[in-house]
């Protein structure tokens, strides 16, 4: 455990009182996995000196070692230098996915719980249809509508996850409408737009902005998945579900090529679903 140590200010004899937080070893790997890929995100030429397009000569599928460390792909280009570079591709998308869902989930949720009634029943049955159709048919389905490419292919995965931050929405506003303090408010002479903006709302996003991160997760691997099947970004863009489509036809003789995209895949997704579920640190 890593411990983390915060000064309160008394401990009854006038001197700071300390409080001790740990912190488990999996939450802080989860943190240093999503801050490494955000750096190669927001700075990935710090972090390599090739090109993430540009192959080099004589350099075709090339194993592993020490001038290219996870080795070239078929047509010699860096696959370290590819992976830093397609972070920006994924985590990107994946933001846009996020942001989209958050944003027309937690208002159409948010409105129905506050609303209620037939605006709710209704609201909550094109929640239920969105629920019912599969969420990568769902996704390919809009991608056609949209067309190809990795915006259209985060904003297909985003509309995946509108129904379910409506529900989670909806219910968290439901269940804060009926609390004693939001009664006290209509109860003191709150009007019911008062009572929604400083009491409703404020209280019920806590819920949805942490669903934001476990969905975070999963919007990666839904745009690695798209681009897999091509529905993503275009070659020559690196991006890390096509490194994994790339490279699957040389898996009997250059093995890296799809070892590590895939790894990179499953780590940030791993760390940002452990982040998601955590409240942080535990006061001891």
């Amino acid at each position: 455990m890593s411990t983390l140590f915060v000064d309160k200010p008394t401990d009854g004899a006038g001197g700071p009182r300390r409080r001790y937080l740990r912190l488990p070893p999996s939450l802080l790997l989860a943190w240093a996995v999503v801050v490494v890929a955000a750096l190669w995100a927001l700075a990935p030429g710090l972090f390599t000196g090739y090109s993430a397009v540009e192959g080099i000569a004589g350099a075709h599928r090339l194993a592993p070692g020490g001038e290219h460390w996870l080795g070239t792909d078929q047509l010699g280009r860096d696959l370290y230098a590819r992976m830093v570079y397609g972070a920006a591709q994924t985590l990107s998308g994946a933001l846009v996915a996020v942001t989209v869902g958050l944003l027309a989930g937690s208002a159409l949720g948010m409105t129905a719980g506050a609303l209620g009634g037939a605006a709710d029943a209704l609201m909550m049955r094109i929640v239920d249809v969105l629920l019912a159709i599969p969420g990568l048919l769902l996704a390919l389905s809009v991608i056609i509508l949209l067309g190809f490419g990795t915006v259209n292919a985060a904003i297909a995965v985003g509309i995946t996850s509108v129904a379910n931050f409506a529900r989670l929405a909806r219910v968290e506003v439901v269940r804060v409408r009926r609390s004693d303090y939001v009664e006290a408010a209509y109860g003191s002479g709150g009007t019911f737009r008062a009572v929604l903006w400083r009491h409703i709302l404020p209280n019920s996003l806590t819920s949805v902005l942490a669903f934001s991160a476990l969905q975070f997760g999963n919007a990666i691997l839904a745009i690695a998945t798209l681009s897999f099947l091509g529905y993503g970004a275009p070659p020559p863009t690196p991006e890390w579900g096509l490194l994994i489509a790339e490279g699957r036809n040389y898996l009997a003789t250059a093995w890296w090529l799809t070892t590590f995209p895939g790894l990179a895949v499953i780590a940030v997704v791993l760390a940002a679903n452990r982040i998601g579920r955590t409240n942080g640190g535990r006061p001891l």
